[in-house]
C-alpha cells in the first residue's frame, strides 16, 4: 500500500510512504565531507547501481560473491521507480527489491524494501542520504534503519553481524562518493564515470 505525498503546486510527488512488514528499530550512519557542492554529490550519489558499487564486486565483506543492480527505465531516480538486487553471497542466493520513497534534490534521497526479500543478516531496511552544503562542499550522511531477518538462524546472523554490516556498508557509500570528488575541480564539473 502507498501514500503519495505532492509537491504543493508541481504534482510532482516526492514522497511515498510505503507499508512495512517490520520495525526497522536498528539504526546506523555515516558522515563525511565531500570536496564538491551538493548538486554535484546528488548527480554521483543518485545512481543506484554507482551508490552501491562496493556490493558489486567480490570482497570478503560478500564472502566472494557479488550483487548485481537492476533498474528500472527511470534509473531509480524518481519516487516510486524500483531497484532490484540480486546475486550470491557466502554462496547463498540473496534478492531484495526496493523503491524510491523520498527524493528532493538536492537534499535527500531514500529507499526502501518492499515485498519478500532474501537477505542474509538484515530484514527489511529504510535507506538514504542527505547532502547538506558546507563552505568548500558537502556534508554527506548516509543512514540505513533496518530489522533484523525473521527466520531464526538469519535472525541469530543479524543480531550478532547486523550493525557490523550495516556500518560497512554506509562507510563503503560515503568513501565511494568522497574518492570520487577527491579530485574536485569546483571551476569544471567533476566528470561523472
Amino acid at each position: 500500500m502507498f501514500f503519495s505525498k505532492q509537491e504543493i503546486g508541481t504534482g510532482r510527488r516526492t514522497r511515498i510512504e510505503v507499508a512495512r512488514p517490520a520495525i526497522l528499530s536498528n539504526h546506523y550512519e555515516t558522515n563525511a565531507f565531500v570536496a564538491a557542492p551538493a548538486d554535484s554529490v546528488l548527480a554521483y550519489a543518485d545512481d543506484p547501481a554507482r551508490l552501491s558499487s562496493h556490493m558489486s564486486e567480490s570482497s570478503w565483506m560478500m564472502g566472494g560473491g557479488r550483487m548485481q543492480t537492476e533498474l528500472d527505465a527511470g534509473r531509480g531516480q524518481t519516487v516510486g521507480l524500483r531497484i532490484r538486487l540480486s546475486g550470491r553471497v557466502f554462496g547463498i542466493e540473496l534478492s531484495v527489491e526496493e523503491i524510491v520513497t523520498e527524493r528532493i534534490p538536492p537534499k535527500r534521497k531514500v529507499w526502501e524494501t518492499i515485498g519478500s526479500s532474501r537477505l542474509l543478516v538484515i530484514g527489511h531496511y529504510r535507506m538514504g542520504f542527505e547532502i547538506t552544503s558546507q563552505e568548500n562542499g558537502s556534508l554527506l550522511r548516509v543512514f540505513i534503519d533496518y530489522a533484523l531477518p525473521e527466520d531464526l538462524p538469519a535472525r541469530w546472523l543479524g543480531f550478532l553481524l547486523g550493525r557490523y554490516y550495516a556500518r560497512w556498508c554506509t562507510q563503503q557509500m560515503v568513501r565511494d562518493t568522497a574518492k570520487h570528488f577527491a579530485s574536485f575541480d569546483p571551476k569544471s564539473p567533476a566528470p561523472i564515470r
